[in-house]
Formats: C-alpha cells, structure tokens, sequence
C-alpha cells in the first residue's frame, strides 16, 4: 500500500514562499513519475507540475513557471515543491499524486494514489 502524506503549507503573504513536501511510504517510489495538483473551493483540480522518475525532466502549468519548482529525492522517497512570488490566486489545497504515466500527463484521472492535502492561503 503507498501512502503520499503533504506538509508544509500555511498561510502567506503575496510575495512570499513556501515550500511543500510529499513524503511516500514503499520501496517503489523511484518507479514513478510525481505530481503535484491544487483544488481551490468551487473550482476543479489542476495540474501544478509533475517530476519523472529520475528527476531528469520536470513540467510546469504555465502560471506557475518561473515561480515554483518541483524536485525529488529517491533516496528519502520524497518530493517538493517549491514555490515563490506566492500570489493569492495560488490559494488552494494542494496534493501531491503519483502516475505511472511517462511523460507523466497532466489529468488526474491519470494518477492512482494521492495525498491528503496540504492548505496553502496567500494574503493579498
């Protein structure tokens, strides 16, 4: 069974940063590509940016590109995200989600197992 579990959130100021982190448990994690996705209240999940396997190539949605970077860490089965010039459309929970998709695609239907959450509220 893999467990994705998100921290890092919280609550800043435009302009600001934050980094998230996405922790998996099992021994596969190196296996696949990662992503992380926001869900803002009345809105649809969408695609941030996602990481393959190796690290070796990363996608970006274009709104955050030049803001917020994804990476990974095989050897401590984790993933961030980090994210800067935080603005307040960019308020959302946010997930992280793994695919076995290779480029991993940006719909959530594409994705099998996925974190809690984690809140992130910028203040205008």
């Amino acid at each position: 069974q893999v467990q994705l579990v998100e921290s890092g959130g919280g609550l800043v100021q435009a302009g600001g940063s934050l980094k998230l982190s996405c922790a998996a448990s099992g021994r596969t994690f190196s296996d696949y590509s990662m992503g992380w996705f926001r869900q803002a209240p009345g809105k649809e999940r969408e695609f941030v940016a996602a990481i393959t396997w190796s690290g070796g190539s990363t996608y970006y949605t274009d709104f955050v590109k030049g803001r917020f970077t994804i990476s990974r860490d095989n050897a401590k089965n984790t993933v961030t995200l980090q994210m800067n010039s935080l603005k307040p459309e960019d308020t959302a929970v946010y997930y992280c989600a793994r695919t076995r998709t290779v480029p991993p695609l940006r719909s959530p239907n594409a994705y099998d197992y996925w974190g809690q959450g984690t809140q992130v509220t910028v203040s205008s």
